[in-house]
């Protein structure tokens, strides 16, 4: 299966997400953003999705990024990172957006400070997956293939 006409999918990464590895690693684990890198590009070829994996510390790339694929009607995996919770302006571009959408984390950030309960973003992405470590994003690149399957 691949994405109609070729389209690749964008896995976007937010603020210190390319820490991974260094950054609590209690939470996050010690795999470095190399093998995050990896996986997702590995899991994209067993699905037949191209995938093109980034991460910006800056709220503006991000935001780019996502008018990107708005315009090139490129389906999302985002992690948007801390943004998640506060960044308004990441929300309204991602609702511009014309291509599935999956918000992904790392950690269950339910089960985490309460001011990570709340996400911006989960209210305009067609679903949410957390919780399953690095296993969180190969599960929303099968959610994408699943919605670009069933899309007309």
């Amino acid at each position: 299966m691949s994405t109609p006409g070729g389209r690749r999918v964008l896995v976007l990464n937010g603020p210190n997400l390319g820490r991974l590895g260094k950054r609590e690693p209690s939470v996050y684990g010690t795999a470095t953003y190399a093998d995050l890198v990896e996986l997702c590009e590995s899991a994209g070829k067993e699905l037949g999705l191209p995938v093109e994996v980034r991460q910006t510390e800056y709220e503006g790339e991000l935001i780019t990024w996502v008018h990107e694929a708005c315009d090139e009607g490129l389906p999302v995996v985002l992690n948007a990172g801390a943004l998640t919770h506060y960044s308004l302006a990441l929300m309204d571009a991602l609702k511009m957006r014309t291509a599935p959408l999956v918000e992904v984390h790392i950690s269950n950030i339910a089960a985490r400070e309460g001011f990570r309960h709340e996400s911006v973003i989960t209210p305009v992405a067609d679903g949410i997956i957390a919780g399953f470590g690095f296993a969180s994003y190969t599960l929303a690149l099968r959610a994408v293939a699943g919605l670009l399957k069933d899309s007309p």
